[in-house]
C-alpha cells in the first residue's frame, strides 16, 4: 500500500513539474502549428448560446454534446477544413422545464432532428491570429451559410494528458427564424449569438 502511494506521489510530482515546461513550450503563433488531421475534445469544447428575452434580459444556455473534426495545415489555412456535429437534445440552461420546452417543436424538435452540422466552405485570414470561416448551418433540416470569427488561442502539449492540443474561440450569429424556429417573434429575439470555445487533439 505503501508502495502505491508512494508511486502516485511521484507521478503527480513529476506532473506538476512537467506542466509548466510543457506550457512554456506551447505557442500562439499560428505558423508554428503542426499541419494535421485533428478531432474536437468534447469535455472542454462548448457552445454557448445567448438570445434576447423579451428586452428584459439576455438569456444564455449551452450545448454540450458536440464532435467535429478538423484538418489543418498553417501553410494553406484556406484549405482548412471543420466539421461539426451538434446533439440538439444537449441544449442546456439549468432549468428542466426550460431546456424540454427548448428541445420540443417550438424550437429545436430534438426528436425529429436530433442533429445539427457545419461544413466548413471557405476560410478568409483576417488578422494574424483570427479568420473567417464560411460555412453551412443545417438546423432543423434546413440548411443557409453562416460565418464563424475564429480566433487561434494556443498550441502545444497540454499538461493535464500530455498530447498536443490545438485550442480556438469562435462567434457567430444567425437568425433563429431562418431555419424556422419562429416561437414568439418579435418579443423573444430573433438573434442569437453563438460563443464557440474549441480544444482539438490529433486524430488517431
Amino acid at each position: 500500500m505503501r508502495q502505491m502511494l508512494n508511486t502516485a506521489a511521484y507521478a503527480l510530482a513529476v506532473t506538476l513539474v512537467a506542466a509548466p515546461v510543457a506550457y512554456a513550450q506551447s505557442t500562439q503563433v499560428p505558423a508554428e502549428v503542426k499541419a494535421g488531421a485533428y478531432v474536437l475534445e468534447p469535455s472542454h469544447s462548448k457552445i454557448t448560446w445567448s438570445v434576447n428575452h423579451l428586452g428584459f434580459s439576455t438569456y444564455i444556455g449551452q450545448f454540450t454534446g458536440v464532435a467535429g473534426t478538423l484538418k489543418l495545415d498553417p501553410k494553406a489555412v484556406q484549405a482548412t477544413d471543420l466539421q461539426v456535429t451538434v446533439t440538439t437534445a444537449s441544449v442546456g440552461t439549468l432549468n428542466t422545464a426550460l431546456d424540454n420546452h427548448l428541445k420540443a417543436p417550438d424550437f429545436l424538435d430534438a426528436a425529429k432532428f436530433p442533429t445539427a452540422t457545419f461544413k466548413t466552405t471557405s476560410v478568409k485570414l483576417t488578422g494574424e491570429r483570427t479568420a473567417d470561416i464560411a460555412g453551412d448551418l443545417t438546423l432543423r433540416g434546413v440548411t443557409k451559410p453562416i460565418v464563424i470569427q475564429a480566433t487561434f488561442n494556443r498550441a502545444g502539449i497540454a499538461p493535464t494528458d500530455g498530447k498536443y492540443t490545438v485550442g480556438f474561440a469562435g462567434k457567430a450569429v444567425l437568425k433563429r427564424s431562418d431555419f424556422g424556429i419562429k416561437t414568439y417573434l418579435p418579443v423573444l429575439g430573433d438573434e442569437v449569438t453563438l460563443d464557440l470555445a474549441a480544444e482539438f487533439k490529433p486524430a488517431p
